[in-house]
């Protein structure tokens, strides 16, 4: 979990910040004024500051030169309601990540610190790169299925072939991805990143090719982008048939001529890079309907893998339960449990229409909330299978007495199954329901809703 410090002098703009934050499970911290910024700074270590500029007394960039002194590595984002250009540059000049102005816009602040965070590798996607040795103990599995996706896997990642990774959400598309760059001769060289679904459609040519300063309000610096930071390494598309045909027309001339032109600049920068896309989606029926470009999937389709949905490799429930359990076990602080054989048939023989990551909250879950040292076929039949069942939903809201509690308990069960259904990726979330995100993140308060929920 990253600590992230906001330092504004207005109580409003520091609860906003807090909760945007906090229900994207980062730990924050809040200072009203400069000296206690500094005084948090240094007992609260945070991995970002956001930092506003005018203040009474102590102003930001005289916070942001003494922060600098305390830790010339820190990572501070200037936000401003009276931003200048002159004010942008000189906090770029003193260290400043980034400069955004007020009122901020809910997009552009996490897709920013996504940026920070990336860079000081503290994404639980590095974290997990580090600490994996072998990317075959991942990708757990013994079924003839999974052991043709491991092989194709290992044949093909010593080479610079582009590959496309097919398969239903929570299948494993991006350890298939992590396990190719690690194999590969760039492994040394850095794994960047993208999920195409979760940048906002106006960003995402900015994420991808990098901006010069002045070309859209808010780039107060030149930028680069995801390509030319992946330089000599790989870049993951995850998603990638969530790309607007723009966005899809400029990639396509990067993987054709190894160029990309910053968004606003007229200069093109050469990039050595090797991509790899994923997707849920069907791109042929997108390529039909006008939604992908047939020449841009034929770049990427050199070498296809395919992961098979849960149900298509039962096989591989057990073993993977095994390593969940184990997981759970160290993450949570929950004591070992045993799960009886008549459990484990009844959920060797469940649908599993979330694929692996189901699997994994499922695992969680029994762990966290059976009482006993044995998990048994009960508890399963109570916590999993009821769970999501018709009549279990008919009996929560068709029970309750009046028509305005009959809302909201329907409305708590659509947003934790949509939450739950995008593994709590609230951006996403928000797009598929067609409702703003700040919208989302007050029915979360509302509800009091959490990942685990």
């Amino acid at each position: 979990m990253s600590r992230i410090l906001i330092v504004d002098d207005e109580e409003s703009i520091r609860d906003a910040l807090r909760q945007v934050f906090e229900y994207e499970e980062h730990e924050v911290g809040t200072a009203a004024d400069g000296p206690e910024a500094l005084a948090l700074f240094e007992s609260f270590t945070p991995h970002v500051t956001f930092l506003d500029v005018k203040m009474s007394g102590l102003d930001g960039l005289e916070v942001l030169t003494r922060i600098r002194k305390l830790d010339p590595s820190a990572y501070v984002v200037m936000i401003s309601g009276h931003g200048t250009i002159d004010t942008a540059v000189d906090a770029t000049r003193k260290g400043a990540f980034d400069f955004l102005e007020k009122p901020l816009d809910t997009d552009r602040l996490l897709v920013t610190l996504r940026n920070v965070l990336e860079l000081r590798g503290l994404t639980e996607s590095i974290q997990l790169l580090r600490s994996e040795v072998d990317g075959r103990r991942r990708i757990v599995g013994v079924s003839r299925a999974i052991r043709g996706v491991l092989e194709r896997v290992e044949r093909v990642a010593p080479t610079d072939a582009r590959v496309l990774i097919t398969g239903a959400n929570g299948t494993g598309k991006e350890l298939i991805a992590r396990a190719l760059h690690r194999l590969s001769h760039r492994s040394k060289a850095p794994l960047v990143e993208v999920n195409c679904a979760a940048i906002p459609l106006e960003l995402i040519e900015s994420e991808l090719f990098g901006h010069m300063k002045g070309s859209f309000t808010g780039a107060v610096a030149d930028r680069a982008g995801r390509f030319e930071q992946a330089h000599e390494g790989t870049l993951f598309l995850d998603e990638i048939g969530d790309m607007s045909l723009a966005a899809q027309a400029k990639v396509l001339r990067a993987l054709e001529e190894g160029v990309i032109t910053r968004v606003g600049g007229a200069k093109t920068v050469s990039v050595d890079v090797r991509v790899l896309a994923a997707t849920n989606k069907d791109l042929a029926e997108e390529i039909a309907e006008g939604r992908f470009r047939e020449d841009l999937f034929y770049r990427l389709n050199v070498v296809p893998v395919r992961l098979p949905p849960l149900r298509e490799r039962r096989e591989d429930i057990r073993p993977l339960i095994d390593h969940f359990v184990a997981q759970a076990v160290e993450a949570y602080h929950v004591g070992p449990k045993v799960i009886e054989d008549e459990a484990m048939k009844r959920l060797e023989g469940l649908d599993w229409p979330g694929n692996v990551r189901e699997l994994r909250n499922t695992v969680e879950r029994l762990l966290i909330l059976t009482p006993e040292e044995v998990i048994r076929v009960s508890d399963v039949e109570a916590l999993v299978v009821a769970g999501p069942s018709e009549g279990a939903l008919d009996t929560a809201l068709l029970g309750v007495e009046t028509f305005g509690e009959f809302k909201e308990k329907a409305e708590l069960v659509y947003i934790t199954h949509k939450l739950q259904e995008s593994d709590w990726n609230v951006s996403e979330t928000a797009r598929q329901i067609g409702m703003p995100r700040s919208n989302l993140y007050k029915k979360i308060e509302k509800y009091g809703l959490s990942r685990h929920d």
